[in-house]
């Protein structure tokens, strides 16, 4: 005869049950675990790209989900909000990374800018005057050659 699932006894039921619920807490877990490192990164990654310098706001609020999400990781309620505040840190940081690349090439490209209008100016000043030239030395001051040996050179 085979068994269907309304003929296992409640026991086998029940641990079943919390089987399925723990390891699903465990993977959501390990989700926003996984997920916190990822936003981690993300902020390490944006430092390292001098975004405290152009986009000090966004790097600061990425760094602060990230602590806060640390925080929640404390607390066993506060664990659901961990990857949403981990995604929200990583998008900060990115957008903080970008930011600070923009600005980065912004100024490369000012002091290339400024470069090519001073090589345009110097090509377009008139050439400097050529230096006077020197005169000769008067006829009487000039050495006497001997004769030249007849038949060729001496």
């Amino acid at each position: 005869m085979i068994r269907s699932f309304a003929q296992f006894s409640r026991r086998l039921c029940v641990t079943g049950l919390a089987f399925l619920a723990l390891s699903a807490a465990a993977q959501a877990q390990e989700a926003g675990v996984a997920e916190l490192a990822a936003a981690q990164a993300a902020v390490q990654r944006a430092s390292d790209a001098d975004a405290d310098q152009y986009a000090p706001d966004l790097i600061q609020a990425a760094r602060d989900k990230v602590s806060q999400a640390q925080a929640l990781g404390e607390s066993r309620s506060g664990r659901k909000q961990i990857p949403l505040l981990a995604l929200q840190a990583q998008a900060d940081a990115d957008l903080a990374r970008a930011r600070s690349a923009q600005a980065t090439a912004q100024a490369r490209l000012a002091q290339e800018q400024s470069e090519i209008d001073r090589l345009q100016k110097v090509l377009a000043a008139p050439p400097p005057a050529p230096p006077a030239p020197t005169p000769l030395p008067p006829q009487d001051t000039l050495p006497t050659l001997p004769p030249a040996a007849p038949g060729g050179t001496p």
